[in-house]
């Protein structure tokens, strides 16, 4: 399916299970699912176009949510090790409906990263919560600063 972001050159190759596409981040090859594509799509957006640095970005790493093992997607962190944006990324063929947001409102409720977005590709939204602990959304994602 075709997705809304820039294409960039990948390395897959097959194994028993299918097809792997090799993570920068992960320094690894990890199967290609649909999920998996948008999630790399998005990981260099962010490096190439939103000027994250590589070595301040974590994919799918275990966090507890109030006794829950649980895996975020995307967390990238400031200069000062703290998360700054966390993203959710579903599979193209998946809608961005309110249990998405849930999901990962409830990740941020451990991280507390400044920005969330939710993506499957061909819909990107990202937002904050105010101070008045009201959800805005921003027109485009935030560059690294």
């Amino acid at each position: 399916m075709h997705l809304s972001l820039p294409a960039f050159e990948y390395k897959v190759k097959k194994q028993e299970k299918g097809l792997y596409i090799y993570d920068i981040i992960r320094k690894k090859y990890v199967l290609l699912t649909p999920e998996e594509w948008v999630r790399q799509h998005f990981i260099h957006y962010l490096i190439h176009y939103k000027n994250y640095a590589p070595a301040l970005v974590a994919i799918e790493r275990e966090i507890d949510v109030y006794g829950l093992k649980k895996r975020f997607d995307i967390v990238c962190y400031d200069r000062q090790g703290k998360p700054y944006l966390i993203v959710e990324c579903k599979a193209a063929s998946v809608p961005l409906s309110q249990q998405v947001f849930d999901q990962v409102f409830g990740y941020n409720l451990t991280l507390a990263a400044r920005y969330v977005v939710v993506t499957n590709g061909r819909v990107h939204l990202c937002g904050y919560t105010n101070e008045k602990r009201i959800f805005c959304f921003l027109e485009d994602i935030p560059d690294f600063k």
